[in-house]
């Protein structure tokens, strides 16, 4: 009565063990009927097939390689920001799968645990095997997992009991969801697991949500000067924190800093954001600076696209930080003026040769020089340089 009818137990792990029996002993292809019940299973069967190509055999022992006593502070210096971001999302997980006995699994882009959270239990030797920070949980180590196929798939994945390749991993069931960062590269997965527990295929939409939570935290965290939340026009809703919207920060000057899964598929344009800075102005057909307007008013309102389409957009802007804050970001501000006035110097004057050695556009550098007299002197040498 506790398994869902589409998982009862019995017809599950039968389908598992003829789809082992066919590609794993026998080498041979699914029935028809087999693969038919397979069909959105066909990454674990590919899975398979890699573990098979490295040499590996389901029958192999699996030796979960030793971790070095630094471990956890190794993956605290190397992951600072995603464990911050993540921590508070770990504990809110392992308390909700607690009465399951689901315990919670974080891993770089790789595939090497880097923190654990939830009631581990390490007399367990199953438990202890996975559940420790720096081991390493990668397809080419342990076969397929949930760990490797999320990485692998890039989306959320379930897999049960003996749909891992190996035996000996074949006591676990577990979900998975990728972690993507706010400029879209994959830092890692999120990982729920349980040792010889029922199947619970509802775990991989709270991981996928979980995932989500964390991906928002670690977009947040960029330093911006406007928060964007994004939805489509009929019936959606972007006011608070409303789940599942598209999340987008800009800076003052209105380049992204940064943007989550849901505002990437809303936004394509945003999939190129890693490899060169995004404008808002090349997002939204209206004149940017409207949306720091919307911010001020306070209220969400349906802002056109390039592409035709239209989104609903609520705009709030951070807190204003307290006044050694401000003074601080002012002091920041004047050192970069420094140096880009340096750089313009340097460059005689040529503005486009002084943002090229920056790494910025010239239009920053003329922003960042507005207003000062060193501005007008930049402009008098570029002229000067540009005479024959």
């Amino acid at each position: 009565m506790n398994a869902l009818p589409a998982f009862s137990a019995q017809p599950r792990l039968q389908q598992i063990a003829l789809a082992r029996q066919s590609l794993l002993t026998e080498g041979t292809e699914l029935t028809e009927a087999l693969a038919s019940a397979w069909v959105d299973r066909a990454w674990i069967m590919q899975s398979w097939r890699r573990c098979l190509a490295l040499g590996h055999r389901p029958q192999s022992r699996v030796a979960f390689d030793p971790v070095p006593a630094r471990a956890r502070a190794d993956a605290q210096d190397a992951h600072a920001a995603l464990l911050a971001a993540a921590r508070p999302e770990l504990q809110r997980l392992a308390a909700a799968i607690a009465p399951i006995r689901y315990f919670v699994l974080l891993t770089d882009a790789q595939g090497c645990v880097i923190d654990t959270a939830g009631a581990i239990d390490h007399r367990n030797r199953a438990m202890h095997a996975i559940a420790r920070v720096g081991v390493d949980l990668s397809e080419r180590s342990v076969g397929t997992t949930a760990i490797g196929a999320a990485l692998g798939e890039r989306a959320p994945v379930w897999l049960h009991r003996g749909e891992h390749f190996f035996n000996d991993t074949a006591v676990y069931s577990c979900a998975g969801a990728p972690l993507f960062g706010p400029d879209g590269a994959c830092l890692g997965m999120l990982d729920v697991t349980g040792v010889e527990v029922p199947e619970r295929p509802e775990l991989k939409h709270l991981v996928a949500q979980s995932a989500q939570n964390i991906e928002d935290a670690l977009v947040l965290a960029r330093p911006h000067a406007l928060r964007l939340r994004l939805a489509w026009p009929a019936g959606w809703q972007v006011s608070g924190g409303a789940a599942g919207a598209g999340l987008l920060c800009l800076d003052a000057d209105g380049q992204v800093t940064g943007a989550n899964a849901t505002a990437r598929q809303m936004l394509p344009a945003l999939h190129g954001a890693a490899q060169a800075p995004l404008h808002a102005s090349e997002l939204f057909a209206l004149p940017w600076a409207q949306l720091f307007d919307l911010a001020r008013l306070g209220e969400a309102a349906s802002v056109p696209l390039w592409s035709g389409l239209r989104v609903q957009v609520a705009a709030q802007a951070p807190a204003q930080p307290a006044p050694a804050a401000r003074a601080a970001t002012r002091s920041l501000k004047a050192v970069e003026a420094d140096l880009i006035h340096q750089a313009v110097r340097q460059a005689g004057g040529r503005v486009a040769d002084a943002a090229r050695a920056l790494g910025v556009s010239r239009a920053t550098v003329y922003r960042r020089l507005a207003g000062r007299p060193d501005a007008r002197k930049a402009e008098e040498i570029s002229t000067e340089a540009a005479r024959p």
